[in-house]
């Protein structure tokens, strides 16, 4: 297995193309790929249309899955906003690869078995494949995919992102292959010699202590410890430092940790959910997620600082506990990038740090996919990693 990664910042489309192509050629030595994930910028208009077709033709025929989005990531390097192409190849050996496009009325509920979305998405393949997904945002019910996905193929990986150059008039571009497309979901299967490890950084840090949900109702939260929330609220603002009670105003939410208590929760432990409004009336919270009686909750807030150190403290466990990867790909938030850390490349900078100097790709997304606490969720303000390595050793 051998990956490749490459990213053109040119101006002309022909240009940006002919450099990303022969970075992937000389990195490859000229061995055609077994698969390419294509991702560009807006600004080429369209000169885009065919960039697909020019892809596959230059490098072999291979299957290639991509879109368009703010900004791609290549190479080490994060390009928001202005002209760039990433274009990400991989040599794949025993391994099974299918790609697919699933129209917007044709995909299943969320109920459907493994025999019905395997119909759908155009293939027999068995076993428990993992998925690179790209679901186009308005015409896509994307959680009811994911619910889906996890009913049908629950050991499975699903990591992906949503374009983040669409309206609700359709500018998303989706390449599949020699296909392109302007709704539904795109995305590639992956079967065999391959494993994918998901690693989701959602850039929070806890506030306070764990605390159970001791009434609710939906998404409603009426007792955590037997307490209105808004009064916990107010004893935790109380005891926070200045700069971390401006940030409750603006960057608050809720962790919603599995059912089970723990001694010790961890960076990961947490599906992070925004808190949408408190009832001044009865001291009630909404969140943005279905709650359960019983279930561990601690406030988390988000920052730059935050993002930083979830991130680094998630690759450093991943490589202290697995083998290291031979490639990946990142879907980070339009919110995070230069905006959030006030540099470029941060995030593919840590990755590089920690992870080594693993061909990596990917794009900003308007929603980012990936586990927590082993179901698939849509998240935001996160980096989700789909890192990939064979599953045996030759």
């Amino acid at each position: 297995m051998r990956w490749a990664s490459a990213i053109s910042t040119a101006e002309r489309f022909e240009l940006a193309l002919e450099e990303a192509l022969a970075s992937i050629a000389t990195q490859l030595e000229e061995t055609p790929p077994d698969l390419v994930f294509l991702f560009a910028t807006p600004a080429y208009g369209e000169t885009l249309a065919r960039a697909h077709h020019q892809v596959r033709e230059r490098l072999g025929g291979p299957r290639l899955v991509g879109c368009t989005a703010v900004g791609v990531l290549g190479d080490g390097r994060e390009v928001e906003r202005r002209p760039a192409i990433s274009i990400t190849a991989a040599i794949l050996p025993g391994v099974e690869i299918h790609t697919f496009h699933v129209a917007p009325e044709a995909l299943p509920e969320a109920d459907d078995d493994t025999d019905v979305w395997r119909e759908r998405l155009g293939t027999s393949v068995g076993g428990s494949p993992h998925f690179i997904l790209l679901p186009d945002p308005f015409s896509c019910d994307i959680e009811r995919i994911l619910r889906g996905l996890d009913y049908a193929f629950p050991d499975s990986a699903k990591v992906g992102g949503v374009p983040s150059t669409g309206t609700p008039s359709g500018r998303n571009t989706l390449w599949v292959d020699d296909q392109r497309h302007d709704g539904g979901l795109v995305g590639v299967m992956l079967e065999g010699n391959i494993s994918v490890d998901a690693i989701v950084a959602q850039g929070c840090r806890p506030i306070g202590n764990p605390m159970f949900i001791t009434r609710a109702e939906r998404d409603v939260i009426f007792e955590i410890d037997g307490r209105r929330p808004d009064e916990l609220l107010s004893e935790l603002y109380e005891q926070l430092p200045e700069a971390d009670r401006q940030r409750m105003r603006y960057s608050l939410f809720l962790g919603l940790a599995s059912v089970d208590a723990q001694q010790v929760y961890r960076h990961g432990d947490f599906l992070v959910r925004d808190i949408v409004g408190i009832d001044g009336g009865n001291g009630s919270i909404a969140v943005a997620a279905h709650v359960q009686l019983g279930r561990v909750v601690q406030f988390h807030l988000r920052d730059a600082e935050a993002s930083a150190a979830d991130l680094d403290a998630l690759l450093r466990r991943y490589v202290s506990d697995e083998p290291l990867p031979v490639g990946g790909l990142m879907f980070s938030c339009v919110g995070r990038g230069e905006g959030l850390y006030g540099t470029p490349d941060h995030d593919s900078q840590v990755f590089e740090r920690i992870v080594g100097p693993v061909p990596l790709g990917g794009f900003f997304c308007s929603g980012e996919i990936g586990p927590v606490q082993g179901e698939s969720h849509l998240h935001g303000y996160t980096s989700a990693f789909a890192l990939f390595r064979p599953r045996r050793t030759h």
